[in-house]
């Protein structure tokens, strides 16, 4: 990997993701869905340590939706209202359509998800085909959206080389990307499966972090905490702090990450040390 970004080593990136497309509000009743109740999560996870949010938009049925207005006022407000860096989901949700889903850089986010490839996800299909996972990155790059590459399973890591090599580097010279553990259908949420992505991953990468779904949540953040990595918690990933216990929040997982952070004498990163890390320029005043 190249030389790390210009922030202190000891910084420890979270980011929170805390919607996602998969659960339902009937059946979590605590998950943010409405854009009042996503602003209020982010507000309390910036106060706990996170410095990105990782965002799904729900429509007036909590329903997961790629409304060009709906993703737009989203943004606008996470931005008027925090200091965080707003990451939109370009996935949405497995079954919305790869047009759609490449009109999402419209909303204006700092930064993108981009998928490296396609997988099976549960019982259904992650569709990303490598003409739209090459057209999605150009367009972050024409527009200065720093992506984050989610890689699910190893041969998404050599996608990712295969990518950078024909197109280059992405805005600030950057290159982030996210291990997306225990998916069923990914790879496994373990230690040696992160060690093997590891050890593949591009030359050009300056930063990674991990997200653990479901019971992997603890061991792959110490895994990742124990290899000098960055983390991304919240209720779109996990819906139990332990067998039998619930998510209350969203900020309880960031406060949990936060905590085994500074178990390995790591610190919050800052919003914005994140945009230095992610090759943003500085916030707007």
């Amino acid at each position: 990997m190249t030389a790390a970004p210009a922030v202190p080593a000891d910084r420890l990136l979270v980011t929170v993701a805390p919607t996602g497309a998969e659960t339902s509000k009937a059946d979590c009743p605590q998950l943010p869905t409405t854009l009042e109740e996503l602003v209020a999560a982010a507000q309390e996870c910036e106060a706990a340590g996170a410095a990105v949010v990782h965002v799904h938009v729900r429509d007036a049925d909590h329903a997961p939706t790629l409304d060009a207005g709906l993703l737009r006022e989203t943004v606008a407000a996470l931005k008027q209202s925090t200091g965080l860096v707003v990451q939109l989901s370009t996935g949405g949700s497995v079954h919305d359509p790869l047009e759609q889903r490449l009109r999402v850089l419209d909303a204006e986010p700092d930064s993108c998800s981009i998928t490296m490839g396609t997988t099976n996800f549960g019982d259904d299909v992650f569709a990303n085909p490598w003409p739209f996972v090459c057209e999605l990155y150009q367009q972050a790059q024409e527009r200065g959206v720093a992506p984050e590459f989610e890689l699910f399973d190893l041969g998404h890591v050599h996608a990712l080389g295969r990518l950078l090599d024909r197109y280059g580097l992405p805005v600030g010279d950057r290159v982030h990307c996210d291990l997306v553990m225990g998916v069923p259908g990914g790879m496994p949420g373990t230690a040696p499966a992160m060690v093997a992505a590891v050890a593949a991953l591009p030359a050009q990468v300056t930063s990674w972090a991990a997200t653990g779904i479901g019971r992997s949540t603890l061991p792959v953040a110490l895994a990742a905490l124990s290899m000098g990595a960055h983390l991304r918690v919240g209720m779109e990933d996990v819906l139990t702090l332990r067998r039998g216990v619930p998510v209350d929040s969203n900020a309880q997982l960031v406060e949990r990450a936060v905590e085994l952070g500074r178990l390995a004498q790591r610190v919050p990163a800052s919003p914005a040390e994140a945009r230095t890390l992610l090759g943003l320029p500085p916030a707007a005043v």
